[in-house]
Order: C-alpha cells, then sequence, then structure tokens
C-alpha cells in the first residue's frame, strides 16, 4: 500500500499502525487492571467465599430499599439535560443519559464515546447544533465542578468530625486547584465577548502548538466559537444555574446515597464507618475515576473504595460485599437500559419537531 505524505514530509501511513499500537497497549493495561483487581487484590482484603457470606444475609427489606434507591438514582440522570436544553423532555433525556452513560462505561474511549452518543441521538432528533453543544459542555462542566468540591467539603467534615484526612489531603488540594482554575476561566469567557473571543484565541494558539507537536493538525476553530457559546450560555445560566446545579448534585449524591445504604445494609455500622468517612471515601475515588484508565473505572473505583473504607475501620468481607454491592446497582442497571436505550433511541422522537438547522 502506497503511503501519502504529509506536510512535514512524514508518511501518514506510519501514524495508523502507532495509533492502533497505542489503543492495543491502553487496552492491555486497563485489561490488567481489572483481572488484578478482582482476581489478585479484592481476594487478598476479603475472600469471595466470606464476601458472599455477607451478601446471603441480606434481608429482603433492606433489598427493597437499595432498589427504591436506585430507580431514585435513575430519575436523578435527566434534570440536568433539561435544565442545558430548554425543550429536552424527561423521556427523552433518560434515553440520552442512559445510552450515553452506558457507552462511556463500556466503550475503550470511554466519556468521548459517550459524549458522541449523546450528540448524535440528540442532533437527530433535530436539536440544534450550538444548543447541543451548549447542552454537552454545561451539563459536562457543572459536573466535573461537582467531582472537584467533594473532595473540598468531605475534607471539611472530616476535620470538623475529628477524622482522620490524610487520605484526603492530596485530593482536596488538587480540587481547590483544579476547581479554582476552572472557575476562573467559565468567569473570564462568561464576562464580555470580547474577552471570550481573546480567551478562545489564547486557547486555540495553544491547542494548535501543542498538536503540531504532536504531528496532528491545528484546530480550526478561534475565539469567535468562545464568543458564540458565550452568547447562548449567558441567556440559559442566567435563567437555570440554579436548576443546572441542584440537579447536578442530585444526580451525583444519590449515587453516594447508594454507597451508603449498600454498607449498612450488609451490616457496616455507622460506628465503623461514619456517613462522613463513607463519603470521604466516595468523594476521593470519585476524583480518581474520573481519569480515563479503565471502561467505567472498573477495578479502580472497586479497589479503591474497598481500601479506603477498610482504612477507616469498615470489616474487610462486609466492606467488599457492599461496595460489588453499590457497583452493580450503579453500573448493570445502566448499561442495561443504556444498551436498549441506543437501539430504540429513533422511537422516542420528541412529538413536536424541534426547530431543525437549515
Amino acid at each position: 500500500m502506497s503511503s501519502v505524505e504529509s506536510p512535514d514530509g512524514a508518511p501518514e501511513i506510519r501514524k495508523k499502525p502507532r495509533a492502533g499500537r497505542k489503543r492495543i497497549v491502553l487496552g492491555v493495561v486497563a485489561g490488567a487492571i481489572i483481572v488484578g483487581t478482582f482476581a489478585f487484590a479484592l481476594p487478598k482484603i476479603a475472600n469471595y467465599g466470606e464476601v458472599w457470606d455477607v451478601v446471603t444475609t441480606l434481608t429482603w427489606q433492606w433489598a427493597l430499599v437499595l432498589i427504591a434507591a436506585t430507580v431514585l438514582n435513575l430519575s436523578t440522570f435527566p434534570p440536568p439535560w433539561m435544565a442545558a436544553l430548554p425543550g429536552l423532555r424527561f423521556r427523552q433525556a433518560f434515553v440520552v443519559t442512559q445510552a450515553s452513560t452506558a457507552l462511556s462505561i463500556v466503550a475503550p474511549a470511554g466519556v468521548a464515546v459517550g459524549i458522541a452518543g449523546s450528540w448524535g441521538m440528540l442532533r437527530g432528533w433535530g436539536y440544534r447544533s450550538a444548543d447541543v453543544t451548549r447542552a454537552v459542555t454545561l451539563t459536562g462542566t457543572w459536573n466535573q465542578l461537582a467531582n472537584l468540591f467533594y473532595p473540598i467539603v468531605a475534607l471539611f467534615l472530616l476535620k470538623v468530625n475529628g477524622g482522620s484526612t490524610a487520605l484526603l489531603g492530596t485530593a482536596a488540594f488538587i480540587g481547590v486547584a483544579v476547581f479554582g482554575v476552572v472557575v476562573a476561566f467559565l468567569v473570564l469567557v462568561l464576562y464580555s465577548a470580547s474577552l471570550a473571543r481573546e480567551v478562545g484565541d489564547a486557547v486555540a494558539d495553544f491547542t494548535s502548538w501543542f498538536l503540531v507537536r504532536l504531528r496532528r493538525k491545528p484546530v480550526t476553530w478561534d475565539g469567535s466559537s468562545f464568543a458564540r457559546f458565550r452568547d447562548d450560555a449567558v441567556e440559559l445560566l442566567a435563567r437555570r444555574w440554579h436548576v443546572l446545579t441542584i440537579a447536578t448534585l442530585a444526580g451525583s449524591l444519590t449515587v453516594f446515597l447508594l454507597l451508603l445504604l449498600s454498607l449498612r445494609a450488609v451490616g457496616v455500622t455507622a460506628g465503623e464507618v461514619s456517613w462522613v468517612e463513607a463519603f470521604a471515601a466516595w468523594a476521593l475515588v470519585r476524583i480518581i475515576g474520573t481519569i480515563p484508565i479503565t471502561p467505567g473505572g472498573i477495578g479502580v473505583v472497586e479497589l479503591g473504595l474497598t481500601t479506603a473504607l477498610v482504612a477507616f475501620g469498615g470489616a474487610n468481607a462486609d466492606v467488599v460485599a457492599a461496595v460489588l454491592i453499590y457497583r452493580f446497582l450503579t453500573v448493570v442497571p445502566t448499561v442495561a437500559l443504556g444498551g436498549l436505550a441506543a437501539l430504540t433511541w429513533r422511537w422516542h422522537k420528541p412529538p413536536a419537531p424541534v426547530e431543525q438547522v437549515p
């Protein structure tokens, strides 16, 4: 097969095998982490036979509580998108969020695939590109801001309650730093159209410089894209920032509620792991889970949560059982519903067509 030379003279054909090898290496690393966690690390913390004995002690009352909490958590997926994309109804938002979350869990590229899935479904239903871009950006930004904020809150709560803060110190420090940078960036972009354009030009120049060093093409957008986004976002946030914030917090805190209920359901008492300590462990692992090491953080989240909760005082077998129940309830229903949503999303088109792009 003949090769085509790029502007710098390097054959393009050489880049494709290199990218393929990179994906293979990343896939092998992710697989090794997952296998290592479930085949070696967790069994060293607690024998699976002991863990199963703990799971079988779960009463039907606690099972109903966990099911209800799972339904509650699933029902909090749509509201942030409904706030960020006016006109989007609950059913359509549920389909989009379940499908995109499922894709982000099972796909190697994770979040990127989930975003692409959301984009494709919403555009297929006729929503304008600018509106979809705004919704994707705002929901993603608010979610990441919440993830960065939780370790800060957890560190404060641990200090107030006299608990150990060593596990959270670094995460909270990183959270404060990144949170401050993101908020400052948002303020700069949203403050004025001219400032948004200047910031956008600077970001575009830096991104292009970075991509060129990686032998990639420079970006085609500039500060005008930031200015257009700013105009759309300011108008919406002026009316809905509080709704978006509350919906985002509700969505993530119901996930924590599932963890706390899973701990209590298998007998991990407040005397062993308080709700503050459970929140601290969850907040810490939520930060770690944002790093795309494995699809859906599988292996990383389980090991991180188990280690932190055992360090706080939970019994080994009880903690492992609680973490596995929690992960089952937060992953399996979404993957199942998301798969169904991805196959049937065209059937859920809004009854009143939204304005189409010319």
